[in-house]
């Protein structure tokens, strides 16, 4: 029997722009549609992003994941969304603006609605990636380059690598306004 790969989960990124004096209504509103939408099928997950405390922004996130594409359909066309929409587009300002976002476009954001082509964003993660890969065996190398087996090294130097791209390093927001996440 072959095996049939699932669909990749589909990321969505919600952009939209909160009225003055109405942002702890939205974040309330926002937290209590997070509730019940984890109940629609397909729904796997969903996070607020929040201007940093003391900015002028009342720009906020959403970043939704769907199973595949066919269940963030139906999430869009349900009355709970509908419903939602219609509570929220009073203390909106303007449309909320959708991306899709399948692999490295997630971070890139182009004010313009489009992502660059993906050989300039594979070329700009290599442009990352390179410098960090030389850097964490020179530094591991004096400390235990030559008391562990190469395996053991290599290893430690994969952990270096993604412990600095996940955790030290950090892409550096569009303009000091960006939203920042909040745990919801």
């Amino acid at each position: 029997m072959i095996a049939v790969p699932s669909p990749k989960p589909l990321h969505v990124a919600i952009t939209r722009r909160i009225k003055a004096g109405h942002e702890e209504e939205f974040k309330a509103a926002l937290r209590e549609f997070f509730q019940h939408s984890f109940a629609h099928t397909g729904v796997q997950g969903a996070g607020l992003l929040v201007p940093p405390p003391g900015s002028d922004s009342r720009e906020y996130g959403i970043l939704r994941t769907f199973t595949n594409d066919a269940e963030r359909k139906a999430f869009y066309e349900s009355p709970l969304f509908k419903a939602w929409k219609s509570k929220v587009d009073p203390i909106t300002e303007g449309e909320a603006q959708y991306r899709e976002m399948t692999g490295l476009e997630a971070w890139f954001r182009n004010s313009g609605g489009s992502n660059p082509p993906r050989w300039k964003m594979a070329f700009l993660t290599f442009l990352g990636v390179w410098p960090v890969s030389m850097a964490v065996p020179a530094t591991l190398t004096p400390l235990i380059g030559k008391t562990v087996p190469n395996v053991i090294f290599a290893g430690a130097v994969a952990a270096g690598i993604v412990l600095v791209l996940t955790w030290v390093s950090e892409v550096p927001p569009e303009n000091p306004d960006a939203p920042r996440s909040e745990a919801t």
